[in-house]
């Protein structure tokens, strides 16, 4: 087939959507697609503007954009602005696709896929969704909830949902978010769950990773490490996170933060007010660097604000997971971190200002290494049953196969396209005479049938497979 995957950032630029995008062309191409990319020259690596070997599966087309930055909503909005106009032109001069599957950098980038559409009206569009607009800036108050700009805003999102043949989300709580606005009233929508993930190529379980060189520098050596890696945007609380650092400040344990983010001041104004030496800020580091920071941790650190449930899924737990770090989560429940830790025992679910469990978590793992060691084992479990290529790519296949054949059955099981098994996906969907008006929780079955089982492993052993989701009703 053909297919093209539209996104502002595609490798080597180091944002988590660059690397997702990436590993679905390649893994498209590899199943014998022809795979096209619409993207941009953003990036710390200046990229060529078309990428066209002889013969290039993705075919890569790299479109202008100034690379202004998001310092500032006017510089963020120009570069948005270059990359919808000039992505528009891209697809228009596309040749017929077969599916085309947009995700949400920049925000309503997917109406580039209606545009094609319109002159080539047997495209299907899959609508791969990272981020929930006006919500997410409605919620970091950007944006006045219910003001001109978010009625215009979810007056386009009613208008593309209408246009869409498939919705993927990242977990149930976006789903919900999602699918009672623009799902429900708007006909047949069908929809997916599928976790983000990492490549399992990049985090072979019997490879060791040498630890990172500044470990020792920055004075890692003989700690307890919490390593918060990536952005530390708006939507990520640190007030718990600093009050159990200063509950530990006298005991062997550092909280290391390697990134950026509109947080990132905040807590260095933190740091220096409470005088807290156990708390570490490094700047961003390059993809092939972060298996060595991660490697020079005990765990990782996740933090959402509760507002933001639904809205926003964290990316960093799937290659902390990888890496075999168990996850303390501070955070509303039923999101994507919440989810992973209930099911595979792989950290801690703490609610918001839970200081006392956090420092608990900690004790208990400097205290009793053999149960920590388990968790551990289990984090790497959940990569290899859940959040792996090999695990997400197979679904999107049946996603795609789902476009072109009425009633599809996955030849894995006779599963539907979302390989939740014979469970109802859409909205309004009838099986025989009863009408099925709500969204099934999937909290167990999208992720696969089991883990990966022999020498891939953590625990050399196959895992069985999960019990059927129940059927949630519409609220």
């Amino acid at each position: 087939m053909q297919i093209t995957i539209i996104n502002q950032f595609y490798v080597p630029d180091i944002s988590p959507t660059a690397h997702l995008s990436a590993s679905l062309a390649e893994g498209l191409a590899a199943n014998r697609h022809a795979v096209t990319v619409v993207t941009s020259q953003g990036g710390y690596v200046q990229a060529s503007r078309v990428e066209r070997k002889s013969g290039a599966n993705p075919r890569i087309y790299r479109v202008w954009t100034p690379r202004l930055g998001k310092k500032t909503i006017l510089k963020r909005c120009i570069d948005y602005a270059s990359f919808y106009l000039l992505a528009t032109w891209r697809m228009l001069r596309l040749p017929s696709q077969d599916v085309i599957i947009s995700l949400t950098t920049p925000p309503y980038i997917a109406w580039t896929a209606v545009i094609h559409r319109l002159l080539h009206p047997r495209t299907k569009i899959v609508l791969w969704n990272m981020d929930c607009y006006p919500d997410a800036a409605e919620r970091a108050g950007v944006l006045k909830r219910g003001g001109l700009a978010s009625r215009c805003m979810r007056a386009m999102n009613r208008s593309l949902f209408r246009r869409l043949d498939h919705l993927i989300c990242l977990d149930a709580a976006m789903a919900d978010l999602l699918l009672s606005q623009y799902g429900p009233g708007q006909g047949r929508l069908a929809m997916t769950i599928i976790p983000n993930f990492e490549k399992a190529a990049l985090f072979p379980a019997a490879r060791p990773v040498a630890p990172w060189a500044e470990a020792e520098k920055i004075g890692l050596s003989d700690t307890f490490v919490l390593l918060y890696l990536g952005n530390a945007g708006v939507g990520h609380p640190f007030e718990t996170v600093i009050e159990a650092a200063k509950r530990l400040r006298e005991k062997p344990v550092a909280f290391l933060f390697v990134g950026g983010g509109k947080r990132f001041a905040w807590l260095e104004e933190a740091r220096k007010r409470e005088g807290l030496k156990n708390l570490l800020l490094y700047g961003y580091v390059q993809k092939e660097m972060t298996s060595s920071v991660m490697a020079s941790a005990d765990c990782a650190l996740i933090t959402l604000a509760d507002e933001m449930l639904g809205v926003m899924s964290p990316s960093k737990m799937h290659a902390n997971l990888a890496s075999s770090l168990p996850i303390v989560y501070v955070g509303p429940k039923t999101s994507n971190v919440d989810e992973a830790i209930e099911r595979f025992g792989c950290g801690v679910s703490l609610r918001g200002a839970d200081v006392d469990g956090l420092v608990r978590f900690v004790d208990e793992a400097l205290q009793e290494p053999q149960d920590f060691a388990a968790k551990r084992h289990a984090a790497r479990r959940a990569f290899e049953t859940a959040y792996c290529d090999l695990r997400a790519l197979p679904q999107f296949e049946r996603v795609i196969a789902s476009l072109f054949v009425e009633g599809f059955r996955d030849r894995d099981g006779g599963g539907t396209a979302s390989g939740w098994g014979t469970w109802p996906h859409e909205w309004g969907v009838k099986r025989g005479d009863e009408k099925i008006g709500g969204l099934r929780r999937p909290t167990q079955s999208f992720f696969g049938s089991g883990g990966l089982g022999g020498r891939n492993s953590p625990d050399g052993a196959a895992h069985s497979p999960p019990e059927p989701p129940a059927i949630r009703p519409v609220r």
